[in-house]
């Protein structure tokens, strides 16, 4: 079979960009990128030294609002997943026990074309809508698997209750999910923010949808260019054996390894775990960039450099995802308090206006506490003048 897409993403964002532009295009962006992931599973690595390889697993979780189209992005590349049989999925909400059976079920085998060497791996795409049904209520011993199947181990042992041993070959676990920002801080517990789990994920944030669309288009040139999808990811689910890189490649990535190291994306220390896996993501990427256009497996500068912006854009947004979680008790209100003095768009903001819009949230006492800290902050000062309404002056909106 020949490919009949110049490159799978691209024609993936358009295909969404005519039938529903709804949804964000990150969103949309993303939900392509990890559909790439998925068709790759382990059988496709990159090998660096000795010990060090690469498989291009992503674990990208959709962030925002009810109705900002984080399912409607997830569908579109659901409908093509689904029509390629080799890709195996888990249900949308399970238990570890049954996520591990489903794992040993999808055991499978794998020729390297070049080596032609045999290889086992049980590959598994997690794809849930509602990340917080899949993940649970501070579900400690889920979260922990999922920290260890992020990394791929050739093995990886399981103890059941009954003292039974489950093993696994060839981990491989990709994942895609939506939720919403008060469902994080629901089900992640505080002590596990910056570390663990979230420090592997990729977090798509978006706020409000891209634009409202009444009825979705059907053409038949929509139908044609999903069934080319369709067509062209079974072809890159059947790409086996290691990467390889021109020296373009290895040039752009160490100059941006140098930089990485000295301008982190965020200065906040619940993503000192992820800064610290930047280079994990952007290899993944790099990979899935080659694979979205070649089935060659050279990777080029073209395709690191797009892995670096894809990184880049998203993370433009990423920092705001645990905003107002942190073990105080006032960390929500202070993030709520911000958000509305941002939304507010006006230098100075009434005291009593402020009360009224937190009166169910908030005392006079926490109020206050809340406004001494956003003054220590630099971010308002209150100002009480002489026969006149004490007033909120905004210093800074975008703390």
């Amino acid at each position: 079979m020949s490919r009949n897409l110049a490159d799978w993403l691209d024609s993936f964002v358009e295909l969404t960009e005519r039938c529903n532009k709804e949804p964000p295009l990150l969103f949309r962006k993303w939900a392509g990128i990890s559909a790439i992931a998925s068709a790759l599973q382990r059988k496709v690595r990159l090998d660096l030294g000795i010990s060090l390889t690469f498989y291009p697993n992503l674990y990208v979780v959709l962030v925002g609002p009810s109705a900002t189209g984080k399912g409607t992005a997830m569908k579109f590349a659901s409908d093509i997943i689904e029509q390629i049989p080799t890709i195996r999925l888990s249900a949308q909400a399970t238990s570890l026990q049954a996520l591990i059976r489903r794992m040993k079920e999808t055991n499978l085998t794998d020729i390297d074309l070049v080596t032609g060497e045999q290889q086992y791996h049980s590959s598994l795409t997690i794809f849930s809508t509602e990340f917080t049904v899949f993940l649970g209520y501070h579900n400690q011993e889920l979260i922990a698997a999922l920290c260890e199947w992020y990394d791929c181990h050739s093995r990886w042992s399981y103890e059941t209750i009954a003292r039974k041993k489950e093993e696994i070959v060839g981990v491989w676990v990709n994942l895609i999910a939506g939720t919403t920002p008060d469902a994080i801080q629901a089900s992640l517990p505080v002590e596990s923010i910056g570390a663990g789990l979230t420090s592997r994920i990729i977090f798509v944030m978006e706020e409000k949808r891209n634009e409202l669309v009444i009825i979705p288009t059907r053409t038949d040139y929509e139908l044609l260019l999903q069934q080319h999808l369709i067509n062209d990811l079974e072809i890159i689910s059947q790409m086996s054996g290691r990467m390889s890189y021109t020296d373009g490649f290895l040039k752009e990535y160490t100059a941006w390894c140098h930089y990485a190291d000295e301008h982190k994306p965020f200065h906040d220390k619940k993503f000192d775990g992820y800064c610290g896996r930047r280079r994990k993501h952007l290899l993944t990427l790099a990979m899935i960039c080659s694979a979205s256009h070649s089935d060659e497996m050279i990777m080029t500068s073209e395709d690191i450099n797009r892995a670096i912006a894809l990184l880049a854009e998203v993370e433009v947004k990423m920092g705001t995802v645990f905003k107002g979680m942190g073990r105080s008790d006032l960390s929500g209100l202070i993030n709520d308090a911000v958000v509305y003095i941002a939304g507010s768009h006006l230098k100075e903001i009434p005291l009593y206006q402020f009360a009224k819009h937190f009166e169910g949230d908030m005392d006079k006492m926490m109020m206050e506490r809340v406004l001494m800290t956003l003054e220590s902050m630099k971010a308002v000062k209150v100002i009480k003048r002489p026969g006149a309404d004490t007033t909120i002056l905004v210093l800074d909106e975008s703390v």
